[in-house]
This record gives structure tokens, C-alpha cells and sequence, in this order.
């Protein structure tokens, strides 16, 4: 078998691999830092070895010791977005099998791109300040040297010392607090994450943070401010994962919280264990977006207890967290709840292949990352064709109880470890070993290697979608002597997904006249609905009418498009709003000066992909 490389990774995974890590933080709100020491156990995997590599980025390296002993050490040559290589030449030769302590301290950068400072205005409380990271892809080396590749696992042990105003939660079971020895203003916090991670999972979120108990192993974590409502909307949490331990097993990871993050939070969740990140925008009011969380449930079994081997396999993570989400949707709700979900799903790759281009290689199930930056190849791809080929699979072996066995298995056989692309493939043959032939059928080229749409097209229940498909005809249909016949009894038998695909499938259309907009503003006032999942889609409709605002010279939906693309941070939403404006001739310089007037409030990631949208990074740095 091919040994897998990490093209994303500088460190030596092939030499020595990280068992633990013994992580000591100082959190400097005044100067944007966190002054640490992390002691990592190394085990060689070679013999004569005395030197390994570990990765950083934008860090300040002041002393490294091995054993205890001095070690020399140097930065290699930095790297435009993967960092810079940490060269430690140890003191001593260590044979295959054996342990060396290597100790960093170091300062992180104001600018770390897995960290993001809050001023207080920035929160809800407004009175302190907030500080969160965010590590996923390559993130982790900007706050901590580190072997930052998935297919490196550790546990680690962390004392965080924040001020004593400040609540500090991590990724990890807390293990109590006390005041810090050397500052009575300050109180470390202790963690402890005794099941084995890749970097990317480290998480470390400090604030005015209050909690709320919703299940037996579940609190939710946020301001005071949002703290009721999220344990609203958060409810069911526990009742997903019994259902996704009904299905695959075991959780492993003892407590789950969930923690809702500023709004600047660029994603919808992240599946940090123990602490699952969640954005404001899911506090919709009616447990409508509670399926992100479901996601991000599934993630303790694939992703994070088994995971992909590097980012080029990421499809391992989530097409199959995607599938386990929509399997305890099914068991939840139904299963033509799951197949209306596929429909949503793949429409979502339909726009992203769109978008990327039908032969761009990133559109690839398999792609190569050889010198791409992970953050501007992340897209719904993993994701919904990682789903759609699971999907194909299923149907083949013959439905969901029987491939979900194969899942079960395969999570059993991987717990704990790191896995490639080759070796899911073979167990899938192993597992399925009277259905060979069948599976030698598959176009495994067209489905891995090739870009575009997946060479299957799936075939999924409609009943759920038909109707939203009546609708959206209708509206289509119509003419202007007919747009007295919508009204609100049109929606208010639609759950908010089927209105979330209604929307949508009108944006797959021709742009609506003006006059039919206005209308469907009258009668169903989508301007106000708080999810924020549809209010997406009618933004997404703003951007017809963007298109038709020459023409008809209304330009009323700019404001508004503006607003949305600023009061929050959420890379779905912000990044293809800036594109629309900045498309919009009129509002460009407009859609310019906002995004420079709210850059410094926006996360690192987000920032730098819609300033690349937006041809302003090298001008206005």
C-alpha cells in the first residue's frame, strides 16, 4: 500500500508521530498573544533518528529542549499559507519505539489565522473582550508547534490562564480551576482530552461565558445574552446522540457541549470533541436548524474518531458525517425527511460545480492539494458528492440497513486511527465479500479522480419537494393579473426546509419580474423571517433583483444585502453576498469601502477569501 503524504504538512509524520501533548497557555487579551510551553511525547518510528520537524506558522520560538537538555533549532523558509517548517535537532539518537519530551515555548502572533480577538463591542455583553480559535484545516501550527496533520493523533492535558472575569471552555473535559500562582488577577483553567486527536480538533474559546444544562451529558455554552435561548433551540441534542449510538456505537467522548460563538464565526459548526462550535445565525427560534447539530454530532464518529488521513481524503470525514446526519434525521423524522435533504444536497453541488467550474480539479472527490491553500479549496464537494457516491453505494449492496452495517464496521475496525482513501476502499470489498462483482462495477475513476458532477446521478423520493415545486411554478407561471391569488396560506403549511427549497428552486429559474418580488414580499414577508438559513436564500434572491436594478432602476434590496453581509460572519452567507455587490457596476466601490470598513470585525479566514473576491489584497493591505 502507498503511503499516504500530507502535502499540507511540513512535519516528519513518516519519522515520529505525537502521542501527547502537556499544553501550558497564557492569554494575553492587552497584546493579542498567547504566550505558551507545550511538551509534546514524541515516538520515533525509525532508527537513528535525532531530528524531527514540526509545524508552525507566524510563531516566535524562543527555546526548545529535548529530555530536558537544550536542543538546537531553526525556522526553515516560510511558506506562503502552509507556515513555516521548526527543524529540532536533538541531542541524543533515538531508535524506532522510542519516546523523546520535546519542549517549545513560544509566543503566538497578533495576527494567528486560527485565532480571533473580540473587542468588547464585538460581543454581546459588550463589557469584555473574547477571544476563539479555530483550527480546522491547517490552522492549529499558528497557535501551537505542532505535527499539524489528521494523520497524527494525541491526547493532550491543558492549563489555560485567562483573567478572572473570563470563563476559558476547551475542546476537552474541564478538570477544574483555580487562581493562577503568579497573578491573583487571572484563574487557570485545567483540561483534559484522553482520546486521541489530530491538531485540527484543538479548540479554546475564552469569554463571559455562562451554561446551561440540556441532557445528562450536555451543557450549552454561550453570553448570558444568548444562553436561554440556545438551550431553547439546542433541546434535542441528546435525543440525537442516543439515536446516533443506536446506529454506530458507543460515544466515547463523555460530555458533549455546545458552545454558540460570536457571529463573526465563519462556519456553521465545528466538531471540536467535547465543545461542538455553533453559530448565532442556527438560533432561529424553532429548532428548524437543529440539523447542523445533528452533523456535527455524527462528526464524533467519522471524523473525529476515525478520521481522514490528510485534507486530500477529507471526503472521508464528511460525506460520511453527511450520510450518518441524514440517517439520524431518518430515524428522527422520516425517510423521505432523508431523501428531501439529498435533494437539497444535491443542488448544493450542482451550484458549487458551478461555480468552481466543471473541470476544475478541486472539484474532484479525491483532489490534489500539492500547493493549494486548504481554506480556498474548501467547498460543499466532500461534503454532498462525498453523500451521493455513499448513497450510489447503498442502493447497490442493498439499502440503508445493510450499508449502514458496513459504516457500523468500519468505524469499529478504524476507531482511533486515521484512514486513506485505499484502505476504506478495501475494507468496503472485505466487508461486501459476496457483492464483489457489484462493486467492481463502479466507476471508481469517474467518482474519485474526475471533476464535475459525480457520473451517477441519484434518484431520490420527491414526494416532500413536489410541493415546493408546485409553488415555486406558480410563481413562475404567473402572470400580473395573477398575483392576487398568493397569499400567506401559500407557506404556512411548508416546514422551513421545504420553504428553504421553494426559494431555491427559484433561483434555478429565470429571474422573477420585479412585480412578482414585491408581491411575494406583500404576501409572505420574507424579509423578516429570523432563520437565518432562509433568509439566505431570500438573499440569494436580493441577487436577482441585483441583476434587474439597472433595468428597472429599484435598487431598495442593497441595503439590505449590504446588512446581511456585515451583521455577520458566516462564510455561507457573507462571501457570496460581497461577490453580488461587488458584480453590481454601481454598488462595487461600495461593496469596496464596506468590506474594508468591516474586514477588521470579520474572522482571518473569512476576511482574506472575500478580499480575494473583492481584487482588494494587494492594494489595501
Amino acid at each position: 500500500m502507498v503511503p499516504v503524504i500530507d502535502p499540507c504538512s511540513f512535519s516528519s509524520s513518516a519519522r515520529c508521530t505525537t502521542k501527547h501533548l502537556n499544553l501550558m497557555l497564557h492569554v494575553d487579551f492587552e497584546s493579542h498573544v498567547i504566550r505558551g510551553k507545550v511538551a509534546l511525547t514524541v515516538e520515533m518510528l525509525e532508527d537513528k533518528c535525532s531530528s524531527l520537524t514540526l509545524d508552525t506558522k507566524d510563531l516566535q520560538i524562543s527555546k526548545v529542549a529535548a529530555n530536558g537538555q537544550e536542543a538546537k533549532f531553526a525556522l526553515g523558509a516560510k511558506h506562503s499559507f502552509n507556515g513555516t517548517p521548526l527543524e529540532i535537532s536533538l541531542p541524543f539518537e533515538l531508535s524506532r519505539g522510542q519516546h523523546v519530551i520535546v519542549e517549545v515555548t513560544y509566543e503566538t502572533s497578533p495576527r494567528a489565522s486560527a485565532l480571533q480577538w473580540l473587542t468588547p463591542a464585538q460581543t454581546a455583553g459588550k463589557k469584555h473582550p473574547y477571544l476563539f480559535s479555530q483550527c480546522q484545516a491547517t490552522h492549529c501550527r499558528s497557535m501551537i508547534p505542532c505535527q499539524d496533520t489528521p494523520m497524527v493523533k494525541h491526547t493532550y492535558y491543558a492549563q489555560v490562564s485567562v483573567p478572572k472575569e473570563l470563563v476559558a471552555v476547551m475542546g476537552a473535559v474541564g478538570d477544574g480551576q483555580e487562581p493562577d500562582p503568579q497573578d491573583s488577577s487571572r484563574t487557570i483553567y485545567r483540561f483534559r482530552q484522553a482520546v486521541p486527536i489530530p491538531s485540527y480538533l484543538i479548540a479554546i474559546v475564552v469569554g463571559v461565558l455562562e451554561s446551561r444544562d440540556i441532557g445528562p451529558r450536555s451543557k450549552v455554552w454561550s453570553e448570558k445574552e444568548l444562553v436561554d435561548q440556545a438551550a431553547y433551540e439546542f433541546a434535542e441534542t441528546e435525543s440525537m446522540l442516543k439515536t446516533a449510538e443506536d446506529l454506530v456505537g458507543p460515544y466515547v467522548w463523555g460530555q458533549y457541549d455546545i458552545v454558540v460563538l460570536p457571529p463573526s464565526f465563519p462556519y456553521g459548526g465545528m466538531e471540536n470533541p467535547c465543545l461542538t462550535y455553533a453559530t448565532p445565525t442556527l438560533l432561529a427560534g424553532d429548532r428548524s436548524l437543529s440539523g447542523v447539530i445533528a452533523h456535527e454530532i455524527a462528526h464524533s464518529w467519522t471524523g473525529n474518531l476515525v478520521t481522514t488521513k490528510s485534507w486530500e481524503h477529507f471526503w472521508l470525514n464528511e460525506g460520511h458525517t453527511v450520510y450518518l446526519e441524514r440517517m439520524i434525521a431518518r430515524a428522527l423524522e422520516s425517510e423521505q425527511y432523508r431523501q428531501f435533504k439529498a435533494i437539497g444536497g444535491w443542488k448544493e453541488l450542482q451550484d458549487t460545480v458551478n461555480l468552481f467550474g466543471q473541470s476544475n480539479p478541486l472539484t474532484n472527490l479525491v483532489p490534489s492539494l500539492k500547493e493549494v491553500d486548504t481554506d480556498a479549496a474548501f467547498s460543499f464537494v466532500p461534503y454532498e458528492k462525498g453523500f451521493a457516491f455513499l448513497y450510489h453505494l447503498e442502493e447497490l449492496v442493498g439499502g440503508p440497513e445493510v450499508f449502514m452495517g458496513f459504516v457500523k464496521s468500519y468505524i469499529q475496525l478504524y476507531a482511533y486511527s486515521s484512514v486513506s482513501t485505499e484502505e476504506w476502499k478495501n475494507y468496503l470489498f472485505t466487508y461486501f465479500k459476496d457483492k464483489v462483482d457489484i462493486l467492481k462495477k463502479v466507476d471508481w475513476d469517474g467518482w474519485m479522480n474526475t471533476p464535475g458532477m459525480p457520473p451517477v446521478t441519484n434518484q431520490y423520493d420527491n414526494t416532500l419537494a413536489d410541493v415546493c415545486i408546485a409553488l415555486c411554478n406558480r410563481w413562475v407561471e404567473a402572470k400580473e393579473e395573477d398575483l392576487a391569488s398568493f397569499s400567506d396560506a401559500d407557506v404556512k403549511a411548508l416546514s422551513s426546509p421545504q420553504l428553504t427549497e421553494f426559494l431555491a428552486l427559484l433561483l434555478h429559474q429565470n429571474p422573477l419580474p420585479l412585480s412578482h418580488v414585491k408581491r411575494m414580499q406583500e404576501v409572505y414577508n420574507l424579509n423578516s423571517i429570523k432563520n437565518c438559513e432562509i433568509r439566505f436564500r431570500v438573499e440569494m434572491i436580493l441577487w436577482v433583483w441585483l441583476h434587474l436594478c439597472v433595468r428597472a432602476r429599484w435598487e431598495e434590496a442593497v441595503p439590505l444585502a449590504f446588512q446581511m453581509a456585515t451583521e455577520q460572519g458566516r462564510l455561507k452567507y457573507t462571501r457570496p453576498l460581497f461577490r453580488e455587490l461587488y458584480n453590481f457596476e454601481k454598488y462595487r466601490q461600495e461593496a469596496v469601502n464596506m468590506f474594508l470598513q468591516h474586514r477588521a470585525a470579520m474572522h482571518p479566514v473569512t476576511a482574506a477569501l472575500v478580499a480575494r473576491d473583492l481584487k482588494v489584497e494587494q492594494s489595501h493591505k
